[in-house]
């Protein structure tokens, strides 16, 4: 059995350590840019002499003094996601927020003023080509202008949000990285402490017995964090009800929706289709519970393994997988994902302390991504592995773009992550055996699944948490379970009866806290990937180029004008049906390996 990586990430573009004078320095120069871009353009943003020239030095000062002091930010969040468990990194993390605050509440006069100019005098200013690579950044800020407060209010809300809503949530990664779960040994019968991503490990092993007690056990755990998690969440939705209610949002989602740059008639359509399919959940589950030779499935068999000749790779043989996927679809995207190993930018190694999950930072253009991830040599790591290298493929493409049009939004960040799984996925089946093609199909639905109508459900979760706190005021930790038992079972349907011990596995969701209603990005990065995915395929080798372009666009331009690049249009229900046909498709894959074996 290989031994997990020892592979931990190189931050040194960042700073060199804690203490590495750089921090201060940092500071010190954007604090004295900051007051001199007040001194020069606080008044003569909205101003009716606004020029187009005067606009574009002040967007460019404001980027190049936005990408400097982000870094210190940044650098403590990386820290912290490697380990939590490090008081002084928590000092740290909560110095750099505070001092990020302090900066950016000098620049708020910026977009506030760009937020109030008049729209007769920016509208022509958009006509002049010096600022045609703004002129997105530009519409963006000002679509949030009917739910900008005063300078006053925005610098309070920003100053206070780090004794408030960051606060809890820092809470929470906390107690969910540093706690430890019962897990009683079916083998032995001793009782072992294991990590929440090592328990959530568990629940992908072939022994029931054994899943059966990681299930217990990552309730057993939850449960008595329940008080805590509760109280945390309830005043992040309280949190959020209040703010809505100042910034004049109608409805809770509506901030998500304007940040992803969705209109919300779009993400209906999605998240309607999605329930309307979710009886092919229930198709699998019922060939999988003869798969599996049980009378009934619970929540702990949702991701068990049809067989075992594939349980362990080791984190090398993955890499050399990853590389060959992408060097066959685009030897560019192989050279960029090579970066990635050859330079450190990956930190996979488990150990406690260290957050769940995995993530990719984008960081900044003139630096490079960074992935971090937990690999204990499972295929579902493979697979983890080859998501968050497509974001970084991705971001690695984007720093053709300045800061301000780097990042892309929510549900488009998710395309590269699942293409590069889909690249991956079709590499394995070339050469699998029978038996194990129909274990990685069966691993394929399952993973698109968790990423379409398990998040989808989720997304009704937190919308009906939303209201109901609304209304209603403080949810008790029984109404959150009860809601939570409904949504993901009414997904399943009579496949799989979850049980009771799955009711309080909503409190580990870290995205309900740290970003509302995020969860729905990855349904349609799923959804958009697997229609794509067909597209690519019929168009052949020429779809690559037009791919890369898209990737290289970074967010210069709104969703949906980056998927007219290749022939999408965001708002065709047949569009979107494709997608959940490509998954019909691999669930009657299933059912035809199954019965022809």
């Amino acid at each position: 059995m290989p031994e997990p990586p020892q592979v931990r990430w190189d931050l040194s573009a960042l700073f060199e350590s804690t203490t590495d004078p750089k921090i201060e320095e940092t500071w010190r120069q954007a604090h004295a840019r900051a007051d001199a871009m007040s001194a020069k353009y606080r008044g003569r943003i909205s101003s009716p002499d606004l020029t187009a020239t005067r606009l574009l030095e002040a967007i460019r000062e404001a980027e190049e003094l936005g990408q400097e002091s982000s870094k210190p930010a940044i650098y403590a969040n990386l820290l912290f996601a490697a380990d939590s468990s490090n008081a002084e990194i928590g000092a740290f993390l909560a110095e750099q927020m505070e001092k990020s605050s302090e900066v950016r509440v000098k620049l708020m006069f910026l977009e506030l003023e760009l937020q109030e100019a008049d729209e007769k005098v920016v509208s022509e200013l958009l006509k002049d080509p010096i600022l045609a690579n703004y002129k997105h950044f530009i519409e963006n800020i000002r679509r949030f202008s009917a739910h900008r407060l005063s300078e006053k209010e925005e610098v309070l809300l920003e100053e206070t949000a780090n004794t408030g809503s960051r606060a809890w949530v820092r809470l929470f990664e906390e107690l969910t990285a540093n706690h430890v779960f019962p897990y009683v040994n079916p083998e032995t019968g001793e009782t072992e402490e294991l990590t929440e991503h090592e328990v959530l490990a568990l629940l992908y092993e072939p022994e029931r017995k054994v899943r059966l007690a990681a299930g217990t056990a990552l309730h057993t755990g939850l449960k008595s964090l329940e008080r805590t998690i509760c109280f945390i969440y309830n005043n992040l939705l309280a949190d959020k009800k209040v703010e809505d209610r100042i910034r004049r949002y109608e409805y809770a989602e509506q901030s998500r929706h304007m940040s992803n740059e969705l209109d919300r008639a779009i993400v209906d359509l999605v998240v309607s289709l999605c329930r309307e399919n979710y009886g092919l959940v229930e198709r699998y589950y019922r060939v999988k519970r003869e798969m599996l030779g049980l009378p009934k499935l619970t929540f702990v068999d949702r991701y068990a393994p049809i067989n075992e000749a594939k349980a362990q790779v080791s984190y090398e043989e993955a890499k050399e997988l990853v590389l060959r996927s992408f060097g066959e679809f685009s030897p560019e995207m192989r050279r960029r994902t090579e970066e990635f190993f050859d330079k450190g930018w990956i930190d996979a190694e488990p150990r406690p302390g260290k957050s769940g999950g995995a993530f990719c930072s984008y960081i900044t253009p003139d630096t490079h991504p960074v992935i971090l991830l937990s690999y204990l040599n499972r295929m579902k790591d493979v697979g983890t592995l080859a998501h968050e290298l497509g974001h970084g493929v991705h971001a690695s493409f984007s720093r053709a773009q300045s800061l301000f049009n780097y990042h892309g939004t929510l549900p488009l960040a998710e395309l590269a992550s699942i293409f590069g799984e889909m690249l991956v996925f079709e590499e394995l089946v070339k050469t699998a055996s029978p038996t194990d093609k129909l274990a990685l199909y069966a691993e394929k639905v399952e993973g698109c699944f968790a990423s379409v109508f398990r998040q989808v459900a989720m997304y009704r979760f937190e919308q009906r948490c939303h209201q109901k706190r609304r209304e209603d005021g403080e949810l008790a930790p029984e109404e959150f379970e009860e809601i939570w038992q409904e949504e993901l079972q009414t997904m399943f349907g009579e496949s799989v009866d979850l049980g009771d011990e799955h009711r309080n596995l909503w409190s580990y969701v870290g995205h309900f806290c740290f970003a509302p209603f995020y969860v729905y990005a990855y349904a349609f990065g799923e959804l958009l990937t697997m229609a794509l995915y067909q597209k690519a395929k019929q168009e052949g080798p020429g779809f690559a180029d037009k791919y890369q372009q898209l990737l290289e666009l970074g967010g210069s331009k709104s969703p949906e004008d980056l998927m007219a690049i290749v022939g999408v249009d965001l708002r065709s229900r047949e569009f979107w049906q494709g997608g959940l046909n490509a998954i019909e498709g691999l669930v009657a894959e299933v059912e035809t390996l199954w019965r022809s074996r």
